[in-house]
């Protein structure tokens, strides 16, 4: 551990070995395509599907009246009536499913769905979440009696908001983004040979065993009936942790039909469908002494989380307790509020509640330093949280395992050259360049396997002397099969190519609870180093018996055990393996058990990775053209497994925080029609036009768990937005403009610098 070691997963990937769901066909298999509302909201007067039942290939069509499966509950935390039918009676958002064509061939079924007429009654669209809650709104989900879905809100002493010289305050837009993964959402359901009611459901899925869970209880099946495997999943993002109502209706239907039936969701149907992100409202004051020292934060937090919320509907409470981020505030008051709309539903999104809080602090942070005409670095670095303040837990319940702020600053600052930056920003100024040079900081802290401490993990030494692991937790791009092959490593001395990990499959992993929240190597590699430690200490006992020495003189050597000071006295792992298995065979065992351990790994509580990140960006006046020429990250994971594996979560993160700051945007129109609906209107950057990113770290070990490890999948993510903004907008405060909303899009940019000249009568 803690080698760069290339990913043992990339080969598969890249000669196109590996498996998605679009490869599969198994023989008979059908296909099904939806018919989504075309309106935001509106009662169906009539679904007329008689033109499409005739056409050729077609098995059926089946609305909301043909399916017999009650509307699921869509989250634990909130409220049993706001749920969801898999198809609907009642169109709340623009391509919500209304009904299913099954037919011989996609062509077919998606040619029948253009046939189905159906009768709207239009309601009013509600897109904006401050209309939504208004008293007079129209109800959206009418069972719940309310387009609110949560509220949250911890409240200060009234005379805590005291102290202050200044109140520095921001609105701050965290607009809507699309998880946009590279492949859409795809589900293939095949009834089991044996017996029609056992189905098997590959899927695009982050969470398999949450998808086995809610599509047993929506076809009132047992769980043993349902077995998911996600196979290779081009992406997530916390966009495919969502079980979708296509999942349940595939596998309804292969139970129905007794035949494979087959989804891939166009790319069109994706970015109306899939589950976004983002899309808060943050109105933020912060009260500072005029030495620049803060004093207390008040926050009111408006959220849009679409027509169905699920965890999106508590995500803001993760926002509202990672509030103080990185910094020591004293009193906070912080009110939030989440808006049933007639949107796409909004779901986890790489960060999920936790960026939102960074960008709302670092930008009110910002327009403090320019109140106070002092360097936002040195702003940051007088209220920073100190080591020797940990474990501490914030005003707004943030339990904070460890952390050392002021040292990421200082490396990121460094690692920028931030004082020559500043020089350079300077004398372009007072050249009068057409070229704005802006540079951003940003500190941040973040909270990963937030209420989700525990995993599954087993070891097993297979007769040939092979290892084989298997994981409750499910890979789709962060190589948890290189990491668990170097724990096995670590622990075992065995070569990489030595181990076989088994995860997303329901029916070879019991249990587990997926890869969502950076939880991965901190839970799961836990839970797998603790399993091969037991094996280990297993293997010793056998390895002295057949050695006839002292288990504590056994160790580690090439291909097995020997006794410590004989190298050439070595039972291999094959001989180690037989010996288990004849133990249990002659304890009664038959050889059930031979040389394996398996263990539910417990952290017990959240860690909370930090870091700094530097921005730096050139604007041209004349066009409003922002690029970023350098990005400098300084994360903090705990203690690294793997160099290559860390910077790969890094770059990745980083690539999604520019895109939310320069590019990417999910809109609506008035009548809540999506505007972005395909990559010609929803702009990703490609790797041309994003900076070769300049990455450092810091490690402060977690006592949590035994790797020490923290999250790092969505750090890059949380650090870098922010710092984006301070960038572009330290670039444009000489023309006189405070602020400006993301996406920071040539035109929008070059809008704001003509309205200032115009201002200015330049």
């Amino acid at each position: 551990m803690g080698n760069a070691v290339r990913r043992k997963e990339d080969p598969a990937l890249l000669t196109g070995a590996a498996r998605y769901v679009g490869d599969m066909d198994p023989p008979g298999t059908v296909h099904m395509a939806f018919v989504r509302s075309v309106m935001a909201h509106a009662r169906l007067d009539s679904v007329d599907t008689e033109a499409a039942r005739s056409m050729p290939g077609v098995l059926g069509v089946w609305t909301a009246a043909d399916v017999p499966i009650a509307a699921q509950h869509l989250f634990i935390m909130l409220p049993p009536e706001i749920a969801r039918l898999p198809l609907t009676d009642k169109a709340r958002y623009v391509g919500d499913p209304i009904a299913v064509v099954v037919a011989e061939s996609r062509a077919e079924a998606m040619d029948a769905a253009e046939l189905v007429e159906v009768d709207y009654d239009p309601l009013d669209a509600l897109t904006d979440p401050f209309e939504a809650l208004a008293p007079d709104a129209e109800v959206i989900i009418d069972a719940h009696g309310s387009n609110k879905a949560s509220e949250f809100s911890t409240q200060a002493a009234p005379d805590s908001l005291v102290g202050h010289d200044l109140v520095a305050t921001a609105r701050v837009v965290n607009h809507r983004m699309s998880g946009a993964p590279i492949e859409p959402s795809a589900a293939l359901a095949a009834p089991d040979d044996g017996d029609g009611d056992n189905v098997t459901l590959w899927c695009t899925a982050q969470r398999p065993h949450e998808v086995r869970d809610q599509v047993a209880a929506a076809l009132e099946a047992s769980g043993d009936q349902v077995r998911v495997i996600a196979p290779a999943v081009g992406g997530g993002f916390g966009s495919k942790a969502v079980v979708y109502p296509e999942f349940v209706l595939a596998a309804w239907l292969a139970r129905q039909l007794q035949r494979p039936v087959k989804w891939i969701e166009t790319r069109s149907e994706n970015l109306t469908n899939m589950a976004q992100g983002r899309d808060t409202v943050h109105d933020v004051e912060l009260g500072l002494t005029s030495e620049g020292v803060f004093c207390w934060l008040k926050v009111k937090g408006t959220c849009n989380v679409g027509a169905y919320p699920g965890i999106a509907g508590i995500l803001h409470f993760f926002t509202m307790m990672m509030a103080t981020g990185t910094y020591r505030i004293p009193a906070v008051q912080y009110e939030t509020v989440a808006a049933i709309t007639n949107t796409t539903p909004l779901a986890a999104f790489r960060g999920a509640g936790r960026p939102e809080a960074t960008l709302a602090l670092e930008r009110v942070v910002d327009r403090a330093a320019a109140k106070l005409g002092m360097d936002p670095a040195e702003l940051r670095r007088r209220n920073l949280l100190d080591p020797d303040d940990f474990p501490v837990t914030t005003v707004t319940g943030a339990a904070m395992d460890c952390g050392d702020y002021a040292r990421a600053l200082d490396l990121a600052l460094e690692t920028a050259g931030y004082e020559g930056l500043r020089a350079e920003q300077a004398r372009r100024r007072a050249s009068g360049s057409r070229k704005l040079l802006g540079i951003g900081v940003s500190t941040y802290v973040e909270i990963t396997a937030v209420g989700l401490f525990n995993e599954f993990g087993s070891v097993t030494v297979e007769l040939d002397g092979t290892f084989t692991v298997r994981v409750g937790t499910a890979s789709h791009g962060q190589g948890h099969a290189t990491a668990f092959s170097q724990i096995l490593g670590e622990v075992l001395g065995v070569p990489a190519e030595s181990v076989k990990v088994i995860h997303s499959d329901t029916a070879e992993v019991p249990r587990g609870t997926g890869t969502v929240a950076s939880r991965s190597l901190q839970i799961g590699g836990s839970a797998v180093f603790t399993a091969a430690n037991e094996v280990l200490d297993t293997a010793k006992r056998l390895a002295a018996g057949l050695l006839e020495a002292d288990e504590g003189d056994i160790v580690v050597a090439p291909g097995g055990l020997a006794v410590a000071g004989v190298p050439a006295k070595t039972v291999s792992w094959a001989e180690l393996a037989a010996a288990a298995e004849a133990d249990d065979s002659d304890a009664g065992g038959a050889g059930a058990g031979g040389l394996a351990a398996e263990t539910d790994f417990d952290q017990g509580a959240a860690s909370f990775p930090f870091g700094a990140h530097v921005s730096v960006v050139e604007i041209d006046s004349d066009t409003g053209d922002t690029r970023v020429l350098r990005h400098i990250a300084v994360d903090d994971c705990g203690r690294i497994l793997n160099p290559l594996l860390v910077e790969g979560q890094v770059h990745g993160g980083v690539a999604t925080g520019i895109s939310q700051a320069l590019y990417e945007e999910s809109t609506y129109d008035e009548y809540g029609n999506p505007r972005n609906t395909n990559f010609a209107d929803y702009a990703i950057p490609a790797a041309s036009e994003l900076p070769r990113f300049e990455t450092a770290h810091t490690e402060t070990p977690t006592p949590l768990n035994p790797l020490g490890a923290k999250g790092i999948g969505e750090s890059g993510t949380i650090g870098s937005t922010p710092a984006v903004q301070a960038a572009v907008l330290d670039a444009l405060a000489p023309l006189g403009i405070e602020h400006l909303d993301m996406p920071f899009t040539p035109q929008r940019v070059w809008r704001a610098i003509t309205a200032s000249r115009r201002t200015a009568g330049d």
